[in-house]
C-alpha cells in the first residue's frame, strides 16, 4: 500500500482551512478523510472559533471513527462527527447562523472486501479500476447554481443546506443523509484519490487533463506535484483567476491499494 498526501494554503498569510488525513487501522485496510473548510464572507458567522478550528475538530473525529468503528457506515459516522463537533461549541456559538463554520467532505474506507465512499459538496473522489479506467464521484449540486446567484451573499446563505441548494457539513447531523455514498468491490479498485477544489481545478477549471490524467499526475509526481502544477497555472498572468480567487487552499491524497 502506498499513500501520499499534501496540502498548501492559498495565501501563506492566512491559515489553511483544509484537513487531510490517512489512517491504516490495526484491523487492516485504510481510511482517507479530506475536508475543505468553507471560507465565509467578511462579517459575522456566529462562531468564536473559526473555520480551521472546525475543520480540525470535524476531521479528527471523522478519522478516528472511520478507523475504529467499521460497524458504522460512513454516513452515520459523518452524522456522529458533526454532532460531536457541534456539541464542542454549542454553548459559546450561534450554530443556527447560516455561515456557521462548515466544510466539504470526502471519506474513503477500504478492507479486503470493499471500498466505501462518501462525498459531500464540491471536493472530488477518484477511483481507478484494474483496467485503468477512472470514475469520478462528484456531488454537483453547487455547480448547478448559477455563478451570478452565488455572487450574492444573501442568495448563497439562503441556499446553504437547503432543498434546491447545496449541502455542507456544518452543525446539523441530518445533512449526512444528503451525501453521495456508495461502495465498490475491493477487487475493482486499484487506487483512490481525494481532492479539494483548490487541487481539482487542474481538471475541472483549467482543463489541463481529464480525471484519468489527473490521477496519473498523482501517481507519478505525488500530491505535491499536482498542487505545484496548479500553482504554476494560477501564477500565469495570462490566465484569468479561477472562480472568485486566484489561489485557494489546495489538498490532495492518493492511495494505491
Amino acid at each position: 500500500m502506498r499513500i501520499d498526501l499534501a496540502s498548501a494554503p492559498g495565501n501563506p498569510e492566512r491559515p489553511n482551512e483544509d484537513w487531510v488525513s490517512a489512517a491504516i487501522p490495526a484491523t487492516g485496510g485504510g481510511v482517507l478523510v479530506v475536508l475543505d473548510g468553507v471560507t465565509p464572507p467578511r462579517g459575522d458567522d456566529g462562531c468564536a472559533h473559526g473555520v480551521p478550528w472546525f475543520s480540525a475538530r470535524l476531521g479528527g473525529r471523522l478519522t478516528e471513527l472511520s478507523g475504529s468503528r467499521r460497524d458504522m457506515p460512513l454516513d452515520r459516522i459523518l452524522a456522529r462527527a458533526i454532532g460531536d463537533t457541534a456539541d464542542a461549541h454549542r454553548q459559546t456559538c450561534d450554530l443556527s447562523h447560516a455561515r456557521t463554520p462548515q466544510a466539504t467532505v470526502v471519506m474513503v474506507r477500504w478492507d479486503g472486501a470493499r471500498v466505501e465512499h462518501l462525498v459531500l459538496s464540491d471536493s472530488v473522489l477518484l477511483l481507478r479500476a484494474p483496467d485503468g479506467g477512472v470514475t469520478a464521484v462528484l456531488d454537483d449540486r453547487l455547480d448547478r447554481i448559477p455563478r451570478e446567484v452565488l455572487g450574492s451573499v444573501a442568495a448563497t446563505d439562503a441556499l446553504r443546506n437547503a432543498d434546491g441548494g447545496f449541502f455542507t457539513a456544518a452543525a446539523d447531523p441530518a445533512v449526512a443523509a444528503r451525501a453521495v455514498t456508495g461502495h465498490t468491490p475491493r477487487g475493482e479498485v486499484t487506487a483512490v484519490a481525494a481532492l479539494t477544489d483548490g487541487a481539482s481545478r487542474w481538471t475541472d477549471t483549467f482543463r489541463e487533463g481529464d480525471w484519468a490524467a489527473c490521477l496519473d499526475v498523482l501517481r507519478e509526481e505525488g500530491a505535491e506535484g499536482l498542487i505545484g502544477r496548479v500553482r504554476a497555472i494560477e501564477s500565469d498572468p495570462l490566465r484569468p483567476p479561477a472562480r472568485h480567487k486566484r489561489h485557494d487552499d489546495a489538498s490532495a491524497v492518493y492511495a494505491e491499494l
